[in-house]
């Protein structure tokens, strides 16, 4: 199929051939005709599948067809909302870049920088504003952007929003919209209260899975090394000089581990950047761009700093930490490995982790490969460490209350 034969108007085809698009990918061509045809939608598409640009152009179209409703005084005619701000600046490139001759305007806010400049850009007038839940809110409420002629809602990343706590905004912000509007709500995973948000919502849905869940590319190899949890750093270091080469993502669970690798990694003459939420909204979007841009080779990053971020040509992705939530594993795993090249994903399984990967490769129907000639193997019989509970050591013939607290809260 051809982006001709899905209705898009002239403005929309000329900016997709500028940038050589002619074939839509699979979740483009089943959701770009519900759009159009404004239907709500809730769809099950990773990152790396063309998910942006299958809402977004269809909301470019719909509007420009309809650009004598009333605009101005900060009000907005598309809403996108999106959990981080890195993935809020991205979505608002794609709809600058497809929209560059529709003469909509679009425009992106975010919490951690200054209200004024995002207040003058709204009074001037946005068709279609993507946002962050929080600042989005915060605009609202100071009455600085009016929702109530919004006629499209976007939810995108619905799983992360779960995940940072960002449900009941995003409830708010559906209940502040009006009731006729259009809703598309995009997840990488359907978990239950993603699919309760939906039906309470949504109306009539058309429900869209292009990619099955568990299924992670052939083009991926995937390799497992079961490695004491002191000795990580050692074996990262060991796969980066034998091995690993190229532009490689590095996944830890924690904001504290991805600077403790990073710090590792310079003192080992590693260009490496880091990515969390603790850094600075200018730090975080010049290290991504250096990244990019090949002045850095190495990202770590957490899960929910990364989520969302597209990269082209990522060699490998290493699981530092392996994640607890299966469905995870499959969108770390699914950076690399795109546009037919091949990837490599390398995965450190510590005492403690060995259920991960049972619930890995139950997902993923089948099993990891299991790399054992490596310099620091893990003892068959390790078993995870016990933690002891705080407040268990009292002095004798003496009962402590805080003792009591702890061990009732202990979990």
């Amino acid at each position: 199929m051809h982006f001709t034969e899905l209705a898009l108007n002239k403005p929309l085809l000329k900016a997709l051939y500028e940038k050589g698009y002619e074939t839509p990918t699979p979740v483009q061509e089943r959701i770009i005709p519900l759009v159009l045809h404004g239907k709500d939608v809730i769809a099950s598409a990773q990152t790396g599948t063309g998910k942006t640009a299958a809402f977004a152009l269809p909301i470019l179209q719909r509007l420009f067809h309809q650009q004598d409703i009333k605009k101005g005084g900060g009000k907005v005619r598309a809403v996108v909302v999106s959990p981080t701000r890195e993935l809020a600046v991205q979505i608002a490139e794609e709809f600058k870049l497809y929209g560059k001759y529709t003469n909509l305007r679009s425009a992106v806010v975010f919490g951690g920088t200054s209200l004024e400049p995002q207040k003058d850009m709204l009074n001037k007038g946005v068709d279609i504003l993507i946002a962050t839940p929080g600042r989005l809110l915060d605009l609202r409420k100071r009455e600085i952007v009016d929702l109530s002629e919004v006629e499209i809602l976007v939810i995108d990343e619905a799983d992360l929003m779960l995940d940072m706590g960002f449900i009941d905004d995003v409830q708010k912000i559906e209940r502040l919209c009006p009731d006729s509007k259009q809703i598309l709500l995009f997840s990488a995973t359907l978990p239950a209260k993603v699919v309760q948000l939906a039906k309470t919502i949504l109306k009539d849905p058309e429900r869209v899975e292009v990619t099955p869940l568990g299924a992670t590319g052939k083009q991926v190899a995937q390799r497992l090394y079961y490695v004491p949890k002191r000795n990580k750093i050692e074996l990262c270091l060991h796969l980066l000089r034998n091995e690993i080469k190229g532009t490689i993502l590095i996944f830890r669970r924690t904001k504290n581990g991805v600077d403790k690798l990073e710090q590792t990694l310079l003192k080992n003459n590693y260009n490496a950047i880091s990515l969390h939420g603790d850094k600075t909204q200018s730090a975080r979007q010049l290290a991504l761009n250096d990244f990019k841009a090949g002045q850095a080779s190495i990202l770590i990053a957490t899960d929910v700093a990364s989520r969302g971020i597209d990269i082209d040509g990522l060699d490998a992705v290493i699981n530092f930490d392996l994640p607890n939530i299966p469905e995870t594993y499959i969108h770390r795993i699914g950076r690399t490995g795109r546009a037919g090249l091949e990837g490599m994903a390398y995965s450190f399984c510590a005492a403690d982790e060995k259920t991960y990967v049972t619930a890995i490769q139950k997902i993923i129907q089948g099993a990891l490969h299991v790399v054992e000639d490596h310099p620091y193997p893990l003892d068959p019989k390790a078993k995870p460490p016990i933690h002891k509970k705080k407040g268990s050591k009292h002095k004798k013939g003496r009962k402590s209350v805080a003792s009591k607290k702890n061990k009732k809260r202990w979990y």
